[in-house]
């Protein structure tokens, strides 16, 4: 092997989209469940679960839940909304801002305070799992996760928030595939290639959080976790600093509690 890059990334799109597909439909079917209900934010994970979810069960057995707060971009809703039409879901709007004010207010939360960005953050992703499992409960849908490998691999998501949650249909695929595979699937490219963001506070990307671009994370990822090679052949495979593949090593190893069941005594 001389290198790690978009090649090793490849992928049979109509196989894994099949594949994908046919897991949506056992799952529900298996859980005696009537559908699958998908947070919407206007980007390339959420839209390629609603994509794969309306092609694996119909249209009329899938509902998207769009959650705004008041910095989510009018486009993000603009182009959610826009999917859901797309692909002829029916969709439910719910303005999470005021219910994320009462939890700050009620725990006295200094909103200016740095400190208090990510547990404030943290806040409304859980708030977006308790609205989805409200309209799961009211459906008898599962509630359908977005996470790619990628997020997974280095905890980039919010335990018992986005990672609560029933399913895990893209989980397998690394970012850079989820928007292949979308775009393959005719999601609009504005959309498949949007910079990656969960809105939960002003300004936030996600590369604001996560030490490399998904189009350099991703080969450094396969590398370490795929070919399960050493952190320096990795850096010499893929052109990255050694100081940055070891970061990615230690996010990895931070996170492990939050892709693991909570620990017990005994069974």
């Amino acid at each position: 092997m001389n290198k790690l890059d978009k090649d090793a990334l490849r992928l049979d799109f109509k196989k894994t989209a099949n594949e994908i597909e046919v897991f949506l439909r056992k799952t529900v079917e298996d859980a005696d469940a009537a559908g699958i209900v998908v947070g919407l934010s206007g980007g390339v994970d959420s839209s390629l679960v609603a994509t794969l979810s309306v092609r694996a069960l119909g249209k009329e057995k899938v509902l998207g839940v769009v959650m705004p707060t008041a910095f989510t971009p009018s486009q993000d809703i603009k182009d959610a909304k826009e999917l859901a039409d797309w692909l002829g879901i029916r969709t439910e709007l719910v303005d999470i801002q005021c219910i994320g004010e009462a939890f700050f207010k009620e725990l006295h939360v200094d909103q200016k305070d740095l400190k208090q960005r990510i547990p404030m953050a943290n806040i409304l992703a859980r708030i977006r799992m308790i609205i989805l499992y409200y309209y799961a409960n009211l459906h008898n849908y599962l509630v359908a996760g977005t996470g790619d490998r990628s997020e997974r691999l280095i905890g980039y998501f919010t335990k018992y928030g986005d990672g609560g949650v029933d399913l895990l249909p893209t989980s397998h695929l690394y970012k850079t595939q989820v928007r292949e595979l979308a775009k393959y699937l005719g999601i609009p490219e504005r959309i498949a290639y949007k910079p990656s963001s969960p809105q939960l506070y002003p300004g936030h990307k996600a590369t604001d959080e996560i030490p490399l671009s998904y189009e350099e994370l991703d080969p450094v990822l396969v590398g370490l976790f795929d070919y399960r090679l050493p952190p320096k052949q990795v850096s010499q495979l893929t052109g990255v600093p050694i100081e940055a593949v070891e970061e990615v090593l230690r996010r990895f190893d931070r996170s492990k509690h939050k892709r693991a069941p909570p620990p017990m005594v005994k069974e």
